[in-house]
């Protein structure tokens, strides 16, 4: 298999969520699409309590006076809910999802009461020239609620190990 970009290859795939997909079963192009998750007020402030504790992450009205005009989920929530969205089946690679970096983007903020769906397209596959065993595929994932708006984009590179042949 040689390294594949979305440049060249722009298919629509279907894929079959029951099965994990190795570096050999992708290609560029291939979309996948999560479960939903919908977000209510508690689950905003008690992650922010634990982890992110700023003023329009848990309270409405201190909200109001910033910048997001109302309560807004912290962005690493946003990422946590991504990542569970992926690993139940958002993006069933074979193996897990593991991450070898990445970058991350929040064009608007997560509301209380957002419906996240992740919707991610394969953009690179690339074999391990060191690695027989295993290679790097490139995933766009963006994270949208029930409207359609992008809240979160995440370009990640997953480490995907081939499918082991008898021998």
């Amino acid at each position: 298999m040689t390294q594949q970009t979305a440049q060249h290859t722009a298919q629509q795939t279907p894929f079959d969520r029951s099965k994990p997909y190795y570096l050999d079963d992708i290609q560029v192009g291939m979309r996948f699409t999560s479960a939903s998750h919908a977000l209510e007020e508690s689950q905003i402030k008690a992650f922010a309590g634990e982890f992110d504790p700023q003023p329009f992450h848990l309270d409405d009205e201190a909200a109001r006076g910033t910048l997001f005009g109302g309560l807004a989920a912290s962005g690493w929530h946003t990422a946590a809910l991504t990542m569970r969205l992926l690993v139940e089946g958002g993006a069933p690679i074979a193996g897990g999802i593991i991450g070898a970096g990445g970058e991350l983007s929040w064009p608007r903020p997560t509301r209380p009461g957002d419906v996240l769906t992740v919707v991610s397209e394969v953009l690179e596959v690339t074999p391990s020239r060191s690695k027989p065993d295993r290679g790097i595929v490139t995933l766009r994932s963006e994270t949208r609620n029930q409207h359609g708006d992008v809240l979160q984009v995440l370009t990640s590179r997953l480490v995907v190990p081939r499918r082991q042949t008898a021998g």
